[in-house]
């Protein structure tokens, strides 16, 4: 086999992980949150702390990568993940936990900027690009069926602890063929400048900002803390963006949005991410705490979504895209996906497995493995090669911000909808129930917002065949 694809195969072992990790907590979640006295709102820091250091670091790790050497940063984002996943194997408490996710969500930063940087330059031809990404996209699906079942699996059969310890095996031997496998650095590349004040104040900008979403129903949305953590959080976003504006190396060059291409794929990033993101989460909490469901049965339930969108990512979408350029299967896509969250907004509380949630579930998959591949090709095809790294660093940190700050925002609704449900005398379960319907309503509206805004994309058709 070509080199190039053994070094691919690799890259996605690792980034299989990440994606593992991301998917495999969801149907723990209710343990956790029993096992270490977590609040409903405040369970979403178990994902928030991973995902908004995921996404600060993102664009900081290509940069490292890019200055001293992309094989020496993905073997240290790779032990810092896995030596943070035993932290979180190893948890005694809601503190301990959120604090060892986070350092997570930054070894998972530094590994998965650099497999996406890596694999954009091992490929540079247009067909045998989409060839690659349409297998990675298969991986990642791959990821996220292997991790609700896996999280299923061993939070029935042991505890909860054990869907972080899985990492340090998978680790290990992913770390040892990656140091085999990855060509040396070129040392010449090594040294340069670093933004580290604009990775600074665009990540404590969004922790600002999630926490005051977080906390907003507990302390009030009107109140001084939430109040000044907002205008804070906006105040350091603002400074990020002059700061982009000036430095001689910026972490995120305000020059590529001047492609309307990577601009938009960036806000239809954000947007489709928020409204996919709190569906798993809330979904996963749904069918335990409404629907009566084992963490096992939820990840037997999220199989079908995971399966199908591997299938379409790992074929179809890369021949769609082939053929009818990158607009059209990324507008029909996330259309698909968005009426797949609203038949979720309409599950009744007694809803049954194969009439109400099938249905969505299938939608959700065959929408996102179609869309997945389009998203990440609309941000690279219109930027200059050496720069498809840095794009797809881009659109990815655009996901997982999105991803926050969109769980952030659903998960409060939610559970201020079911505050004032209670409130009114219904039952525990309804009071869920309708929390869980707004979010999810929202979802849809989101999802189907960044469908709408595809459509004002720039059309590109890589030339060449559909992949083998």
């Amino acid at each position: 086999m070509d080199r190039r694809w053994l070094a691919f195969i690799v890259l996605c072992l690792g980034d299989l992980m990440i994606v593992l990790d991301s998917t495999v907590v969801n149907v723990a979640l209710p343990t956790i949150r029993s096992a270490l006295g977590f609040s409903e709102a405040s369970l979403a820091w178990v994902v928030n702390s991973y995902l908004l250091t995921f996404g600060g670091f993102l664009l900081l790790g290509g940069r490292l990568a890019d200055l001293y050497g992309q094989r020496r940063l993905f073997l240290i984002g790779l032990s810092v993940f896995v030596a943070a996943s035993l932290a979180c194997g190893l948890a005694g408490s809601a503190v301990v936990l959120v604090a060892a996710r986070a350092v997570q969500g930054l070894g998972g930063a530094v590994v998965s900027a650099v497999a996406l940087s890596l694999i954009t330059n091992l490929f540079p031809e247009p067909a045998e690009r989409v060839r690659a990404m349409g297998y990675f996209g298969f991986v990642m699906a791959a990821g996220g069926s292997v991790g609700v079942l896996l999280g299923g699996l061993l939070t029935d059969a042991f505890d909860w602890h054990w869907i972080f310890l899985i990492n340090v095996p998978i680790g290990a031997a992913v770390f040892a063929a990656a140091a085999r496998l990855l060509a040396a650095d070129d040392s010449a590349r090594t040294g340069g400048k670093l933004d580290f004040a604009g990775a600074i104040t665009v990540t404590t900008a969004l922790l600002l900002a999630i926490y005051a979403i977080v906390g907003g129903n507990e302390v009030g949305w009107t109140s001084f803390q939430t109040l000044s953590m907002l205008g804070a959080g906006a105040a350091l976003l603002l400074a990020f963006i002059v700061i982009e504006s000036r430095v001689a190396a910026p972490l995120m060059p305000l020059h590529l949005f001047r492609s309307r291409n990577v601009s938009v794929s960036n806000v239809v990033g954000v947007l489709w991410a928020a409204g996919m993101f709190a569906w798993f989460f809330l979904s996963a909490l749904y069918m335990q705490s409404v629907l009566g469901y084992s963490p096992l049965h939820v990840g037997l339930a999220f199989l079908p979504a995971n399966i199908i969108m591997g299938a379409f990512s790992y074929k179809l979408s890369a021949i769609v895209v082939n053929r009818f350029g990158i607009r059209t299967p990324l507008v029909a896509g996330l259309v698909i996906a968005a009426f797949g969250l609203a038949l979720f907004a309409m599950v009744p509380v007694g809803g049954a497995f194969m009439l109400h949630v099938l249905p969505g579930m299938t939608l959700l998959g065959i929408g996102a493995g179609v869309a997945f591949n389009p998203i990440l090709l609309a941000a690279m095809n219109d930027v200059a090669p050496e720069q498809s790294g840095l794009a797809s660093g881009v659109v990815n940190t655009s996901f997982m911000m999105g991803g926050a700050l969109g769980l952030a925002v659903l998960a409060s609704l939610a559970a201020a909808r079911s505050q004032f449900l209670t409130a009114a005398g219904a039952e525990t379960t309804v009071a869920l129930h309708g929390g869980y319907q707004v979010a999810f309503a929202l979802g849809a509206a989101l999802t189907l917002a960044a469908g709408l805004l595809s459509l004002t994309l720039h059309d590109s058709r890589p030339a060449a065949s559909a992949p083998h």
